[in-house]
């Protein structure tokens, strides 16, 4: 259960960037975005192992857009994180920020259209990486509180690149999203805050964005996973994949991580 939201979350999230963009991405290798059938039976593998968050965002390009349709035909229970603040354009194939009330309220809005939902669960403001100045001088966790209120989300926070960041949206919101892993602590201090006040954790890039599966070590995954949940404040890994096997042996090395 994250925080007072009332949202419960399996251990692993799938990231799903790689069903709606395939341009100016981390990972180490190319891929080919899924069709239609290949996503379905991916989510409903998901289920299957367990999974009920999904995460998404604008900046994933069609992302929301296919999960919005293709959803239907898997109706489960689905907790789904969507973000706002970084948006893509699929012509040059470079993202672009805006944070300002207006740019943040129309983002969720057309989440709520491309999702088909009533209500989101989880949004998160996607940062630049300028989280300060994001959160004090542009009001953006103070916009997602509005929306809450409003009934359009039911728990808000930030994918932050920053300690500072973190621990003020952790002072603001329900939830941060934190890079953290084997190759890197910088943000523990989050982690610690997060477990002290009862707030969510969110780990993105926890295989370095696929880079850390490369290693010659073949336990590396396994020891990486061990790692992040020995945090008592992580709520959730986000995998992003959308390959079946690599989602069966990340599920079967995280429960390892959780007996």
């Amino acid at each position: 259960m994250i925080a007072d939201t009332g949202l419960a979350v399996s251990p692993i999230g799938l990231g799903t960037v790689k069903i709606g963009r395939d341009k100016a991405v981390k990972y180490p290798e190319g891929f080919t975005i899924p069709e239609d059938e290949q996503v379905i039976a991916l989510l409903e593998r998901a289920w299957e192992y367990g999974i009920n968050l999904i995460d998404t965002a604008p900046a994933y390009g069609r992302s929301e857009q296919r999960l919005g349709k293709l959803l239907k035909k898997v109706t489960r229970d689905w907790v789904i994180t969507t973000k706002a603040g970084e948006y893509f354009d699929a012509e040059t194939g470079e993202s672009f920020y805006n944070f300002t009330p207006e740019s943040l309220i129309k983002s969720v809005e057309n989440s709520l259209k491309l999702l088909q939902r009533d209500e989101l669960d989880i949004v998160l403001i996607h940062s630049n990486g300028n989280d300060k100045h994001i959160i004090k001088h542009d009001g953006a966790l103070e916009v997602l509180a509005d929306l809450k209120q409003r009934g359009w989300i039911r728990a808000s926070g930030m994918s932050t690149k920053t300690v500072e960041g973190g621990l003020l949206a952790l002072e603001q919101s329900d939830i941060a999203m934190v890079m953290h892993n084997l190759h890197y602590q910088d943000e523990k201090a989050v982690l610690d805050s997060a477990a002290m006040h009862n707030k969510g954790i969110f780990i993105k890039k926890a295989l370095g964005s696929g880079h850390m599966t490369t290693q010659s070590s073949q336990d590396i995954v396994q020891e990486n996973f061990n790692f992040i949940f020995s945090e008592v404040a992580v709520s959730s890994v986000i995998i992003g994949t959308i390959n079946p096997k690599h989602l069966a042996e990340n599920v079967k090395k995280v429960t390892n991580s959780l007996v």
